[in-house]
């Protein structure tokens, strides 16, 4: 086998490193780019192992010369070659280049935390065994790892990373490959490709900055320059007439129709960052690129609203199910609505269509044969008279060592293990405590392994269409033969089972709850069948979003049960699920609290468009990924304010100052069409991703797009040209006219992502939504902007976000919502207690400021007497309101007017700033009294 690769390329190194652990002798051979090499594409390292094969992916090199025999670890391992490809190196070359950004650092700081909590309690990354993952990453941060200053610099706190890269250089074989390499950790390090390296994923530079690590492309050929003049005079004449939009969606013939669904959240929590990424935020992305190009697209979601947990939730808070459905659906309503989550429809399962679809379903199945009854033994309530769901048990955990009392039927909170109800050591009956016995219960269950055949042949048929995580977790299910599957539970809450000897049952929440997506369909559009058992003629396609948790129940259940019915009902052809968003250095817990929820994020004070924003530029598509409160600020002012907001507002400005807000016509000449050439090989990038499901990648080509026009901006410089001779002025009034239409082509690009932030920019370009669409079989840049167009008013887009704010909101959110619950409670202490303390606590500081000069001593005291001051400020606004609050408790006429006061309060705060930290206590002391006068009137 040989090595071709160019001096000091850390790709070799990965090889030589796999090649040493498995024995196997390797020669290597010096190589430029120039030399009759390269079969595919110019890239080093370069394996053959043999005339017929090749490797040009040092990643795959590494797989072929250390495999993964255990499919399961295999995949993972690939997933985090591919991020350490398309993202730890981009970003670890660009951070050693010549001045890097801030931002360009603060990824590289990202990426190095991920790889040090994979790292947290592993010897390696995938765990107690060392991979081609390991290899890869390893060799990557070997410019980090091995130089002292960077070493210093970046892994200072990140003890895991440390350890592991000392354990791997200290093996035999790891110090014979860096020997055999001869490299240097100071570089200068040799290209892995001819186009350079890739650009950061997700990030570009801000407008203006040094940009010495951008992506080198090749130039546009001559073929591509000529589409892209063509597509200049004459693309929007090819568009197809605008669909009209009808206030009842339903299949059109001639036209691509798209059913879109994400999966139905539970409605027993508010839905954090993580839910909303994983299926309704993605979900609505595509559904506004859907629409932008021209498909007749419904989309529909709704809340789950069935099963175990609900009865828990209602249980606890001592209400019904149905009132606790009826709290949590308007909580999760108004949640999606503040992140501008454009269902068609947005329902429930607890819905008379619900229970009509789902019996019938069932009879039908049942009566192909696919159902049969078994009996098992379950925990019975002799008290209570019901056979008690897991969850409505508890007990002491029967796993050795453990024996915590509070275990549920289905899991453990203490050791995190599953448990099996009747194992439970003293169960007791949750609802009132008293010890169940075992009996038997009869129960239905669906026959997946007669329809096995059928549905690995529908399987095999379409998974290519579908995310990596989701074929990855369809694969698994499928590695043994499916056994037969409860389809009934003994539970009053749920769709009644249609079959005698069973109707005191309910049907189990897993067989009811996707059967939700065609009865929401039909409260939506009165004829669910249009979409979900469309005639021939017409061309319906189903796409689903969703986290990986999820997918068993779209891949195996749901479908097995439609094959099952046997009536020609639509089967998904496109299943998009995500990988896991964690917090900051943990997990996202709905149970626990812990993250950022839905109605926190509206609490923040940050627009739903930069939230929106960040979750698709993070959004796990190939492996878990993590929310930053960093992060956030960073692509904010990076991204959003630098990057975009500068190149729309600076285009626009000119264009307003220079002529007066009426769009110059462009004179394009050959660099002009060679610029629209590269836009559009960004376009197509853009609706190839979309068309996958991959949102985050084509956000990137967004990015792209505005990257170049800024670069365009800065190489032409119209505002020198404008002063110039007759022949600069028609250059400069080109470069401002191409630059409006790029403004034009991202406003339609951007509108999946950030819909109030491109309605403000139709209304700065004064243009129509249907004017700027997209054509997804020939996509490149249109003339939104006809001759003699007049602009509106330019403004700004984005606002800067400080990094006081983030520091704020990450303490704000630290922990878990009862904590703070508690922290924010625990702060309401008597003004005069307050006083006493700041003035001890100013005692102190002032000796301690006497007595040295060194800040570390006193600087902690003194941020102690800021927060006792702060805290003060807090008390005294209660106390404000406290009195009025008091004196109107029991007068109607006191409460009226305490209503008054208050209210010119929240008007005139209002008026004054759009905080709305700082007046939404107000409105909370408003509602309260309103809520008690309306409780005395009542009475009255």
């Amino acid at each position: 086998m040989k090595i071709y690769t160019n001096k000091n390329n850390t790709g070799t190194l990965k090889l030589l490193i796999a090649a040493n652990l498995a024995a196997k002798k390797v020669e290597i051979v010096e190589a430029e780019f120039e030399d009759d090499v390269f079969a595919g594409p110019r890239q080093l390292p370069l394996l053959e192992v043999d005339p017929e094969l090749r490797f040009f992916s040092s990643n795959a090199a590494v797989q072929y010369l250390f495999p993964i025999l255990d499919m399961s670890e295999n995949g993972q391992c690939q997933q985090l070659q591919e991020w350490e490809a398309t993202r730890l190196q981009p970003s670890l070359s660009a951070a050693l280049g010549k001045s890097p950004a801030s931002d360009v650092k603060q990824v590289l700081k990202s990426s190095l935390e991920h790889v040090n909590g994979l790292l947290e309690g592993h010897q390696y990354v995938l765990g107690d065994k060392i991979s081609a993952a390991d290899i890869s990453i390893w060799s990557t941060l070997y410019p980090l790892t091995h130089n002292d200053d960077l070493r210093e610099q970046y892994l200072k706190e990140l003890g895991n990373i440390r350890r592991w890269s000392d354990a791997i250089g200290g093996a035999k074989s790891v110090q014979e490959a860096v020997r055999q390499w001869g490299g240097s950790p100071t570089g200068p390090f040799g290209q892995i490709s001819a186009l350079g390296l890739p650009q950061v994923a997700n990030l570009v530079s801000p407008a203006g900055s040094p940009d010495d690590e951008a992506e080198v492309q090749e130039g546009p050929t001559p073929e591509e320059i000529e589409a892209a003049k063509e597509g200049w005079l004459n693309g929007l004449s090819k568009l197809q007439p605008p669909l009209k939009q009808e206030k009842i969606v339903l299949p059109v013939k001639g036209r691509k129709n798209v059913l879109i669904t994400s999966a139905l959240p539970y409605v027993n929590n508010v839905p954090h960052l993580g839910n909303i990424i994983g299926c309704v935020l993605s979900a609505d992305i595509f559904a506004r690129y859907c629409r932008l190009c021209d498909y007749n697209t419904l989309y529909i979601c709704g809340t789950d609203e069935y099963g175990t947990a609900t009865e828990t939730k209602a249980l606890e808070e001592g209400v019904t199910p149905k009132q606790i459905c009826d709290k949590y659906f308007e909580i999760h309503n108004n949640v999606y609505r503040w992140f501008n989550i454009g269902f068609d429809y947005f329902g429930r399962t607890s819905t008379e269509e619900q229970a009509e679809i789902t019996q019938r379903l069932f009879l039908k199945l049942n009566e192909n044969g696919f159902v049969s009854s078994q009996t098992v033994d379950q925990l019975f309530c002799e008290k209570c008279d019901r056979f008690l769901a897991d969850r409505f048990v508890e007990g002491t955990c029967p796993h050795p060592g453990c024996g915590y009392e509070g275990a549920r039927g289905d899991q453990c909170d203490k050791c995190g293990r599953l448990v099996n109800a009747p194992e439970l050591l003293q169960p007791r009956c949750k609802v009132c405590a008293h010890p169940p016995v075992l009996k038997p219960s009869e129960q239905l269950f669906i026959e997946l392994g007669q329809l096995e055949p059928s549905l690995r042949s529908w399987m095999s048929r379409w998974e290519h269409l579908w995310s990596g995580p989701a074929r990855a977790v369809g694969r698994a299910w499928l590695r043994e033969p499916l056994r037969a599957r409860a389809l009934t539970r003994d539970l009053r809450w749920g769709v009644p089972v249609p079959l005698d000897g069973y109707r005191h049952k309910v049907f189990y929440v897993w067989f009811d709850a996707p059967i939700g997506y065609m009865s929401i369909t039909q409260c939506a559009t009165k004829q669910y069948e249009a979409w979900w058992k469309p005639d021939k003629e017409y061309d319906v396609s189903l796409y689903q979003f969703m986290a990986k948790d999820n997918v068993p129940f779209h891949v195996v259940m749901f479908p097995a049960t439609v094959l099952g019915v046997n009536e020609g009902h639509l089967l998904v052809k496109h299943l998009f699920a995500t990988e896991y968003l964690n917090y900051e250095e943990g997990k996202f817990s709905k149970s626990r609290g812990v993250g950022v929820f839905g109605n926190d994020a509206q609490d923040t004070g940050i627009p739903s468009d930069v939230w929106r924003f960040y979750l698709a530029s993070i959004r796990p598509e190939t492996s878990d990924s993590s929310f930053s409160w960093t992060e956030l600020g960073t692509r904010n002012n990076s991204e959003l304010l630098n990057n975009l907001g500068n190149f729309c507002h600076r285009s626009l400005s000119f264009c307003s100052n220079a002529f007066k807000g009426l769009v110059p016509e462009p004179n394009p000449r050959r660099s002009d069409y060679e610029l629209m050439a590269l836009v559009n090989r960004e376009i197509a990038a853009y609706v190839q991703n979309m068309e996958k499901g991959r949102l985050r990648e084509a956000l990137r080509h967004v990015l792209s797009i505005s990257r170049l026009g800024n670069q365009h901006m800065q190489s032409e410089q119209p505002w020198v040209l404008l002063k110039g001779s007759e022949d600069d002025k028609q250059r400069g009034a080109t470069a401002i006219g191409l630059c409006c239409q790029l403004v034009a082509l991202l406003c339609a690009l951007l509108a999946p992502y950030v819909p109030d932030t491109t309605r403000k920019l139709r209304g700065q370009l004064n243009v129509d939504a249907e004017k700027l669409r997209l054509n997804p079989e020939n996509p490149r840049l249109l003339r939104y902007l006809p001759p003699g167009h007049v602009i509106g008013k330019p403004e700004p887009l984005f606002v800067k976000i400080e990094q006081e704010r983030l520091e704020e909101l990450r303490a704000r959110y630290a922990g878990t919502q009862s904590q703070r619950a508690d922290k924010k409670n625990s702060k309401t202490i008597d003004t005069a207690e307050l006083e006493k303390a700041i003035g001890e606590q100013g005692d102190a500081v002032r000796k301690l400021k006497s007595t040295t000069k060194d800040k570390s001593v006193w600087q902690p005291e003194v941020e102690k007497l800021l927060e006792l001051k702060k805290r003060l400020t807090e008390a005294q606004k209660q106390a404000e309101t406290r009195p009025a609050a008091n004196q109107a408790a029991g007068d109607v006429a006191s409460l009226e007017k305490a209503i008054a006061e208050q209210g010119d309060k929240v008007r005139k705060l209002k008026a004054s700033t759009k905080d709305k930290a700082v007046w939404q206590p107000e409105v909370n002391v408003l509602l309260d009294l309103k809520k008690r006068l309306q409780a005395l009137q009542v009475k009255k």
